[in-house]
């Protein structure tokens, strides 16, 4: 960390802020007079930069607190970035950012403070209104891709103010209105130009990504290299080597082009078992442990149907995989589903492994549920925190959601794989149905507890490009950047569950993280925004065809340009360090991250500003730290003095 003062380091948003989907609240509670003196400071010296004395962004802090001091920074970022807007009211743009359509005289109608009155601005982007009849200007600021689906209110008969106008839903948890005159015209041309740029690939556009041309002082691609990530675990060795037999992803799609497979496994055996496997899906290598060489492997599950089909293939090379690790002469397999759905899934020609087929193998289901049940899930939990909350059922209506239920099964899941691997010494093999969705959250979330490497900021971003981008997580389908099919089906929360449980483990573990919540939070805030390229399309098959990492910028370029803000200050990174983590997956510890999905409603936030706190306690760390290295050399040198210096005679003795 560089040597800076308190203030110089609270600057360092100057780099980073401008990503904000800043949705301005204004409460009627009172805000601390910290946040009341920078809103003074803020009016006189942004120069029409949007400012409030409580705003919520996406850019936030451990309760998602973002100061007006960041609003201020914000607002000198983007007028330094793309000169002085020709108008108040005009939006602030990113590199390639473009205005597409505006409409003056519009209404917000805010669910807590009541309806601002000012302009509506759409960009390739995002959706910009700033008000202009309040001494404070109000600022809602959504990138696009985050909005889920687009409604028309009222129609040419709608009487009464306010009843006619546009309604936005968004994938973050929040919903948005706008009111419109009748006279004006102007509901039209905006519904048409949101319609087109946030769904783009509906509209035959490109995503934002592609135009947006912002540099870094860091490539965010070069993050992940799998075979350094092989290498750092100890791979190639004896039991283990590093194919490229899906180097032009011809054995299975939706896998990384290199895999480590046990030593003794041919190509011909590979082949064989993808035919086994859905989708080609076979078990490689995830992490092993550097001194039991016990594995995590992960794949989908076995072609097994109705008539209980076997594969000799299959069973040999599960084999392989148990002998790869001499401590253990056992393996488990963790199925994710309940079992009732995995002897469904016979009649769909799936199923899962036969204790009888594979020897000295135990079957284990987690009861984890389907993307569907998750989807419906996220749906009333959503519903229960915006725009309202009833006090009088907040806990039952939490409890009816089941999320919190969910994310205790899966955290449950990944601490059983835990104990196997750690205090067992034997090997896990994770599978799900097609080994993409739960699959990733267990081998991840395991690797997470077990290895503190994935528990840095770079660690982590190697975690996620490793389990989930690479293993083809299909993010497009599971989000649906850029298209307007709200409904479908293939849409679920399954990454939001695992950034949730990454989120429990630092509440149990605060000094474990080198990452704070304000990292987590942009990570899920960049998982919509379609602004970098780092989630976009279903595998890393896709992203090669489409030359992402040519054509787009790395959400790791950004955060990494700017990590001073993402460091948590209580993190200890000394030998003292805890190596395993193993979280109390319990409903007594699990917990809502309010400051995820309640930011929105200003009920439920905290006033003070702890991004701000947080950041000067890093500073102290690093003063602390010094003075510590000061005294260490300081003794180191008084000892050496010492050591030079010869003993003096002692007076000779005179009889």
């Amino acid at each position: 960390m560089d040597r800076k003062s308190a203030s110089d380091l609270l600057n360092v948003e100057n780099s980073h802020s401008k990503h904000a989907s800043t949705d301005s609240l204004a409460s009627d509670s009172k805000s601390s007079s910290l946040n009341s003196k920078l809103g003074q400071e803020s009016v006189s010296s942004s120069k029409g930069s949007p400012s409030k004395s409580y705003c919520s962004s996406s850019s936030t802090s451990t309760e998602n607190v973002v100061s007006t001091l960041e609003s201020k920074v914000k607002g000198k970022v983007n007028v330094t970035e793309s000169g002085p807007p020709s108008r108040p009211d005009d939006p602030p743009l990113l590199p390639g950012e473009k205005v597409q359509g505006m409409a003056r005289e519009v209404t917000y109608l805010c669910p807590y403070s009541g309806p601002a009155r000012g302009t509506l601005s759409v960009t390739n982007y995002k959706l910009y209104f700033r008000s202009m009849d309040r001494e404070t200007p109000y600022v809602v600021d959504v990138p696009l891709g985050v909005v889920s689906r687009i409604e028309k209110v009222g129609g040419a008969s709608s009487r009464g103010e306010n009843s006619y106008g546009i309604e936005v839903f968004c994938k973050d948890m929040r919903n948005l209105r706008f009111a419109h005159k009748q006279e004006n015209h102007s509901r039209r041309n905006v519904f048409e130009k949101l319609q087109q740029f946030a769904f783009p690939l509906s509209h035959k556009l490109p995503l934002f990504a592609f135009e947006y041309t912002e540099s870094f002082s860091e490539n965010g691609w070069t993050v992940h290299e799998p075979i350094a990530e092989l290498k750092r675990m100890g791979v190639p060795n004896d039991m283990w080597k590093i194919s490229k037999l899906n180097e032009s992803h011809e054995v299975c799609d939706s896998y990384p082009s290199v895999w480590a497979v046990p030593a003794a496994a041919t190509d011909e055996d590979l082949r064989a078992v993808a035919q086994f496997r859905s989708r080609g899906r076979v078990p490689v290598l995830s992490w092993i442990h550097q001194e039991s060489q016990a594995t995590i492997s992960r794949c989908s599950q076995p072609l097994v149907g109705v008539s209980g089909k076997r594969s000799t293939a299959d069973e040999r090379y599960i084999q392989l995989i148990m002998d790869a690790n001499a401590q253990s002469h056992k393996l488990f397999i963790m199925d994710a589903r309940p079992s009732a759905n995995a002897i469904a899934n016979k009649a769909k020609g799936g199923g899962y492994e036969s204790e009888d087929a594979y020897q000295n193998a135990e079957l284990v289901f987690l009861d984890i549920h389907n993307i569907h049940v998750m989807r419906e899930s996220l749906r009333k939990l959503k519903e229960l925190c915006f725009p309202n909350i009833e006090e009088s059922r907040w806990l039952s209506g939490l409890e009816s959601t089941f999320w919190l239920k969910h994310i205790k099964c899966i955290l449950a899941g990944a601490v059983r794989i835990v104990d196997k691997v750690e205090n067992h010494k034997t090997s896990v093999l994770v599978h799900c149905s097609d080994g993409w969705d739960r699959t990733a959250q267990l081998t991840a979330l395991a690797m997470l507890m077990l290895d503190p490497y994935y528990r840095t900021i770079r660690g982590f971003e190697v975690l996620i490009e490793k389990e989930w981008l690479s293993f083809g997580h299909k993010f497009q389908q599971r989000i649906g950047h850029g298209d307007d099919h709200h409904s479908d089906a293939d849409r679920s929360p399954v990454f939001l569950q695992f950034i949730d449980c990454v989120w429990q483990i630092t509440q149990q573990y605060p000094n474990a993280f080198e990452f704070n919540d304000y990292f987590l939070i942009t990570i899920l805030d960049h998982l919509y925004s379609c602004r970098f390229g780092t989630f976009l399309f279903n595998s890393e098959r896709e992203r090669v065809a489409e030359s992402v990492k040519q054509r787009t910028v790395s959400l790791w370029s950004f955060t990494n340009s700017t990590i001073d803000a993402y460091r948590n200050p209580l993190y200890w990174a000394g030998g003292m360090q805890q190596q395993v983590l193993v979280p109390v997956a319990s409903m007594r510890h699990i917990k809502l991250w309010k400051g995820h999905y309640c930011r929105w409603n200003p009920s439920m936030r905290s006033q003070d500003p702890i991004c701000q706190r947080t950041r000067e306690l890093l500073v102290l760390k690093d003063q602390l730290e010094r003075q510590v290295e000061e005294c260490r050399r300081e003794l180191q040198a008084r000892v050496a003095r010492n050591v030079a210096t010869p003993p003096r005679l002692a007076s000779p003795t005179h009889s």
